[in-house]
């Protein structure tokens, strides 16, 4: 079953947190298991930030944040925001390609 996870940002510093990615990209690149990922910016919340990262599972979500890649980069994300990250953990009961 797909999995989504939904992360939640407030930032001032928006350009580090997108060069932060590209690294954690590159590093992964092979070993990751994230298939798809969306950056989203609040347009009622200036500095709010929303990413949307899909997995084939709930399995493969948790083999991802194993990797010491993505520790490395919630931990250094952090350091970035304003407060804690906000997570969602969500199963897709249903897509609609409208």
């Amino acid at each position: 079953m797909t999995f989504v996870q939904i992360i939640e940002i407030t930032t001032a510093r928006l350009g580090e947190v997108e060069a932060l990615m590209e690294e954690w990209v590159a590093k992964t690149e092979g070993k990751r298991s994230a298939s798809r990922s969306l950056v989203t910016q609040d347009r009622d919340r200036p500095g709010t930030y929303v990413q949307i990262v899909e997995f084939s599972s709930y399995e493969e979500a948790m083999a991802n944040s194993d990797l010491p890649e993505t520790g490395d980069f919630a931990e250094r994300l952090t350091a970035l925001c304003d407060g804690p990250p906000s997570f969602r953990n969500l199963d897709l009961l249903r897509e609609d390609r409208l």
